[in-house]
């Protein structure tokens, strides 16, 4: 039986100051070996971007006294260059987060901190994205670090597929009235977007993304109502986006 304690491997979207990833790597601390690599800055709504036409650049930092990189690139990125360049073994869990704000339903599309757990996943490795349901710089993480602690312990305990990646969101509340834990579907949504038209000091037209998210789904054993009525919500996700109902009815085409 090997002696050596897990490797995880600490990643987020938000950047490698951010307080959600402190109190992740606070957390991964408790299980084994952690290693750290993180954006540089803030990327946010990157999805699975991959830098294609620049280089990356990777700086080796200390963050309470974890071994850390913070890397040029987008969350993908820093899985990837940990995975191929920077680990000395291949990581047992990657933990994504704790990201600042809501990566339920749709939301999971657009991402970093989603993506970069997916990658995880296709490389085999256990993944978790954690995310508060809160965007200050000042939220309180005691509640997601209390059940990012169990889910962890879970997961490192149990023998889940090496493609397993769960999607995780905290409902922004103390411990205490937080009503469990739900295993959920995504639930279905859109976001209703408009484009602010502005004029820049030089007079030149920009625009700035705002809009509003619906949602479209009234089930319960979704995300969005696990989360509406205080529940962390977990839902299992895959790289595999295959529409596996379509492909059975549009069989006809292969005749044409």
């Amino acid at each position: 039986m090997s002696l050596e304690k897990p490797l995880i491997l600490v990643v987020n979207d938000d950047g490698i100051n951010a307080p959600g990833i402190k109190a992740l790597i606070a957390v991964a601390k408790e299980f084994g070996e952690v290693v750290v690599v993180a954006p540089d800055k803030p990327q946010s709504g990157m999805g699975h971007a991959i830098t294609l036409d620049s280089t990356l650049h990777i700086n080796k930092i200390d963050i309470d006294h974890v071994r850390a990189y913070s890397c040029s690139g987008t969350p993908v990125d820093c899985v990837k260059i940990a995975v191929n360049r920077l680990l000395s073994r291949k990581p047992n869990l990657v933990v994504s987060g704790i990201n600042h704000g809501s990566n339920s339903s749709i939301n999971v599309i657009y991402s970093g901190t989603m993506s970069a757990a997916l990658e995880g996943a296709l490389e085999k490795i256990p993944s978790i994205g954690f995310s508060l349901l809160n965007h200050s710089i000042d939220a309180d993480f005691s509640a997601a670090k209390h059940y990012a602690q169990k889910i962890i312990a879970h997961v490192l305990d149990n023998d889940f597929s090496k493609e397993m990646c769960l999607n995780v969101n905290i409902p922004n509340l103390s411990k205490d009235l937080i009503a469990g834990v739900k295993v959920c579907r995504q639930a279905k949504g859109n976001w209703e977007e408009e484009y602010d038209e502005r004029t820049d000091p030089m007079g030149r037209i920009y625009y700035w993304l705002t809009g509003k998210f619906v949602i479209e789904d009234n089930g319960e054993d979704t995300d969005e109502w696990a989360l509406k009525n205080n529940y962390v919500s977990i839902v299992p996700v895959q790289p595999d986006i295959t529409d596996y109902d379509l492909s059975e009815n549009i069989k006809t085409l292969e005749n044409v």
